[in-house]
């Protein structure tokens, strides 16, 4: 098991896996390894094989007969039942429910959470029906196992941490935030590179023209890419129609699809 020092308020988060090393160094970077640093993120990852036979062995063959190998119930429940984790236990599963930002922020807000990550065929059906609590997904895709996916889960949720960010307006603003819309595009130095400028209106000082410059960036790259997003708002308003007539869009590349 690897875990850092912890504070009473340290949000927990508890990973079962046969490669704890995997996500345990991806979450010691970056912000994320600085919240668990400074005892705002308790991260405890537990190597299922320390629960398996006497070869640390946690998989056998499909009852039925099939290709691949199955993680057995028991090493799963010794470990659980073993460390209690904070509920809910969620198994990182393609059949699961989409992880989105609204899940994210829903995760946030308890007081911590856990995660099962599988690997080959997945795991024995019992643990899914008498162990976990939920199965969540990260999207239509099939990875090898699950470690990839729990890094994603842990660091769209702790970055909703307060202090964990360190910028408070950031998860507000960015895509998929409070305006639940796609975030604008942005510019740094140099104001001219390769004949390419960075727009006159961020250049200019008028604070409240660039606010309705970026809000509308943000909606035509909404209305282009996600127009779902646009639909679940409820479609744009009157106000928003205008910030679009009175701001083109920037370029975007067509892309391959």
């Amino acid at each position: 098991m690897s875990s850092q020092p912890a504070s009473k308020s340290a949000f927990r988060i508890d990973v079962f896996t046969i490669f704890p090393k995997l996500v345990d160094d991806f979450c010691s970077e970056s912000l994320l390894g600085r919240a668990r640093q400074e005892s705002l993120v308790n991260l405890r990852c537990h190597d299922l094989r320390d629960y398996g036979d006497e070869s640390r062995r946690v998989d056998d063959a499909l009852y039925g007969g099939g290709a691949g190998m199955l993680f057995r119930p028991e090493p799963i429940f010794a470990a659980v039942e073993a460390v209690q984790p904070p509920r809910p236990l969620l198994l990182l599963s393609p059949g699961g429910k989409k992880f989105d930002q609204d899940y994210a922020d829903h995760l946030s807000k308890t007081a911590g959470f856990s995660l099962l990550c599988g690997r080959y065929e997945g795991v024995d059906h019992r643990v899914v029906e008498h162990l976990v609590d939920a199965e969540i997904s990260i999207g239509d895709v099939v990875l090898a196992g699950g470690e990839v996916a729990a890094c994603l889960v842990i660091e769209a949720t702790t970055r909703l941490l307060p202090g964990v960010m360190g910028n408070e307006v950031s998860p507000i603003t960015e895509s998929f935030g409070a305006a639940r819309m796609l975030e604008e595009p942005h510019f740094t130095r140099p104001a001219e590179f390769r004949g390419w400028a960075v727009p006159e209106v961020l250049r200019n000082g008028d604070h409240a023209k660039i606010e309705r410059w970026r809000r509308a960036q943000a909606l035509h790259r909404t209305v282009r890419v996600r127009p779902d997003l646009i639909e679940r708002r409820g479609g744009l308003s009157n106000v928003e129609k205008t910030l679009l007539e009175e701001f083109p869009c920037v370029p975007y590349p067509e892309g391959l699809l």
